[in-house]
């Protein structure tokens, strides 16, 4: 594996930031505050522990951290699948750019998934 040095150099760091920037976006005009809230939360988690597992300097906490972004992306898909589904039931459409940000949290879980094993 080539030498991190620095969680800024990560791609799947790099596609988590644009993956939160893409929630915040397509959730903006959305009065679903709940659902919102979480949605948003989920999306920041994911780069935000890469980098916090990452500064800490030690490869088990790192290799933690990278688990729990991977659990904050799966918990993100599960609220795009729940805001598309009550978004069906109440005739509006789905949020823009939802099936993307679905495949994208597939994308980057397998990119967490391939960063844990090499480590």
């Amino acid at each position: 594996m080539a030498e991190i040095n620095t969680f800024e150099d990560l791609e799947v760091w790099k596609r988590g930031c644009q993956l939160a920037v893409d929630v915040y976006v397509s959730n903006h005009d959305s009065k679903d505050f709940g659902l919102k809230d979480q949605m948003q939360r989920s999306a920041v988690s994911i780069p935000s522990n890469i980098a916090e597992g990452c500064e800490r300097d030690s490869t088990p906490d790192f290799i933690k951290f990278l688990r729990y972004s991977k659990g904050s992306c799966g918990e993100l898909r599960t609220q795009l699948y729940i805001s598309d589904r009550v978004r069906k039931k109440l005739n509006q459409p789905a949020l823009e750019n939802s099936r993307e940000m679905i495949s994208e949290t597939k994308e980057i879980s397998k990119m967490l998934q391939g960063l844990i094993n090499s480590l």
